[in-house]
């Protein structure tokens, strides 16, 4: 079984020899939520969507739904505070290596979360809930089940889940669970999953990582979060491969208990967006009622952190529309053999929310636009073949092109919402 590696350029992901998009569905509470039977629908479905990557949580998700489950990592009486003292039930490990087993024998590489925030001290999370924080001299031997349990399928280990790294407490929590895992695991690679529209990673860490995850997360307040978050990473960190880890789901409820619901328009805008800006390793995708695992007549989690609604059925969210918007961004670059994009500033556009970026040999550009309008840029395409896609319903038109004094205008079409123009030189 290959490893996962970074490409040369330190953009991208190879395996066996290949670049490797990384297009993941979160699917947090697999190990305790899911049955035998499900998990064969499950990944069968994910499968005929292009999906490569699922990220799992090892540890029971805490704001999971709320299901009858009598399989644990940790003696529970409840299956809500677990009793380290007691060490690791080997039978939920098992468990969860045979869920793997079945995955990979389909061919998706595993995204594993080693400590979710709730887990470890002084975040935001087990500030809500402390039942559960996990003694600090466990760590190791956590970490030594894991890599025992895990290795065989050569994953990403994603160190953190959802965590902020406002402590020194915090952070020595998670270096201690990184450095374990790099000395047990040494061929894996290794990242961290923060909180949403957070960017910041102290020194000691993210030297150790191999690449960087952000979230833009579920707050609509935020429409920038997609392109500021990659260009503050760009800035702050070495270069190493960047994914938008948790964009928007579909058909989640703004958070903060706000009036509104994601649709797919909006996770398609925040998917584009990411990937034009920096993001281009890969994405994301995530839909309410799969993360969590949502049974008909099953409570959620009264353990919630954002204020969500209620999710949908799982059978029902597994059929959401926006799954198929995301495999097309997927063939769309395979496609076209595009696995690096460099952000390009030649656009001459006032809103930043309009995104440019070119492959490094300068034959293909990609503008994502929100809504279908004129573009105009720095550029004579009197020779380029241009298109533009209406994303909805993947429509292609040949749009009016004019060239003024070395300025391309591209006239706008009659689509309405947003769009993806293609430039071929």
């Amino acid at each position: 079984m290959s490893y996962l590696s970074i490409s040369k350029n330190k953009l991208g992901f190879e395996k066996q020899g290949k670049p490797f998009l990384y297009f993941a569905d979160t699917i947090w509470s697999a190990f305790t939520n899911v049955t035998e039977q499900e998990w064969e629908y499950y990944l069968k479905k994910r499968k005929q969507q292009q999906f490569n990557t699922l990220q799992i949580n090892i540890l029971p998700q805490w704001d999971r739904c709320w299901v009858p489950c009598e399989l644990f990592p940790f003696k529970s009486k409840d299956g809500s505070k677990f009793d380290f003292e007691e060490g690791m039930i080997a039978e939920y490990f098992e468990h969860a290596k045979n869920m793997c087993e079945k995955a990979v024998d389909k061919g998706f590489q595993l995204a594993l979360v080693v400590l979710w925030s709730n887990f470890v001290p002084n975040t935001w999370a087990s500030n809500i809930i402390s039942d559960n924080i996990m003694p600090k001299k466990l760590i190791p031997e956590y970490c030594k089940m894991v890599s025992e349990t895990f290795d065989k399928f050569n994953p990403i280990y994603i160190i953190s889940g959802d965590t902020d790294l406002e402590t020194k407490e915090t952070i020595e929590y998670y270096e201690i669970a990184l450095d374990e895992l790099t000395k047990l695991s040494p061929n894996t690679l290794k990242t961290m999953h923060i909180k949403g529209r957070y960017t910041y990673l102290p020194q000691q860490l993210a030297e150790k990582l191999d690449f960087y995850m952000y979230q833009t997360g579920h707050n609509n307040q935020f429409p920038e979060k997609p392109y500021t978050m990659p260009k503050e990473f760009r800035e702050k960190y070495p270069l190493k491969p960047l994914i938008n880890s948790e964009p928007c789901y579909e058909q989640i409820s703004y958070s903060g208990g706000q009036y509104g619901v994601y649709d797919t328009y909006d996770i398609r805008k925040v998917a584009w967006t990411s990937i034009l800006s920096g993001a281009n390793a890969g994405i994301t995708y995530g839909a309410q009622g799969v993360w969590g695992w949502q049974k008909v007549g099953m409570p959620s989690n009264p353990a919630i952190g954002e204020g969500f609604e209620e999710a949908k059925p799982w059978e029902e969210a597994l059929n959401f529309t926006g799954a198929w918007d995301y495999a097309y961004i997927v063939t769309f670059l395979k496609d076209r053999n595009i696995t690096e994009l460099k952000i390009d500033n030649r656009l001459l556009e006032k809103s930043e929310a309009i995104r440019m970026a070119t492959t490094p040999n300068g034959k293909v550009s990609l503008i994502y636009a929100p809504y279908s309008k004129k573009i105009k840029l720095n550029e004579d395409c009197t020779y380029a073949k241009i298109q533009t896609i209406e994303l909805s319903s993947r429509f292609i038109a040949q749009p009016e092109v004019n060239v003024k004094d070395g300025i391309t205008t591209i006239e706008q079409c009659s689509f309405v919402k947003d769009i993806l123009i293609v430039i071929e030189r």
